[in-house]
């Protein structure tokens, strides 16, 4: 299994991004991404074994359920591996606090650490929170998209809790992939047959 973790914007966060970008899109041939796949990666897990699931909800329950909900924008942009040989475009975030900075870090922290406690393998390098917004089929520069990225700011929300997303590659329009939700697990909440800080067992 392919998957992932992820927050993803609400439908207004996305929809003001798109509009952004639309009228910008026919300037070039890039492989845009789908508004609904708009998403921050926290933790890519290329290949989890069936019987590894249980455990890794589990544990990405707890996770989450140890951080709470912070409000993000939308904001700003640049390109993997740099602006001048580009093969991703991205939309960057704003936080407006450093308590939601550190809330979106150890999100990811925390949900790296429930796979690698799970026994799976945890893809990439450092977390550099961002939205893919376009992928590039051979290195270009892209200095001109990273500024107009920059002058970007939308709507801020809530992200209040983590996504876990299975990937099919291929399964989607013209052969991109399609995701399946797997599990909506909310930021601070408290997993099932666990005790809320402060209660008393029964």
């Amino acid at each position: 299994m392919r998957l992932f973790a992820a927050l993803f914007p609400p439908q207004e966060a996305v929809e003001d991004l798109d509009a952004f970008l639309d009228v910008r899109r026919a300037a070039a041939d890039f492989r845009w991404a789908q508004r609904e796949q708009l998403h921050v990666t926290l933790a890519f897990l290329a290949e989890v074994a069936p019987w590894r699931l249980d455990e890794l909800l589990e544990r990405l329950a707890r996770a989450a359920a140890r951080r709470t909900p912070f409000e993000v924008a939308i904001a700003g942009g640049g390109a993997f591996p740099d602006a001048g040989r580009a093969k991703v475009i991205w939309a960057g975030l704003s936080l407006g606090s450093e308590a939601a900075a550190t809330e979106l870090e150890r999100s990811a922290s925390g949900a790296r650490a429930a796979a690698a406690k799970s026994g799976i393998a945890v893809d990439g390098a450092r977390f550099r929170p961002h939205l893919t917004v376009a992928r590039l089929g051979v290195p270009r520069e892209v200095s001109n998209w990273v500024r107009l990225l920059d002058a970007y700011s939308g709507p801020t929300w809530t992200a209040s809790s983590v996504t876990l997303v299975q990937s099919h590659l291929g399964d989607g329009p013209r052969g991109r992939p399609r995701y399946e939700v797997l599990a909506e697990l909310p930021l601070g909440a408290v997993p099932p047959g666990a005790v809320a800080p402060g209660a008393v067992p029964l």
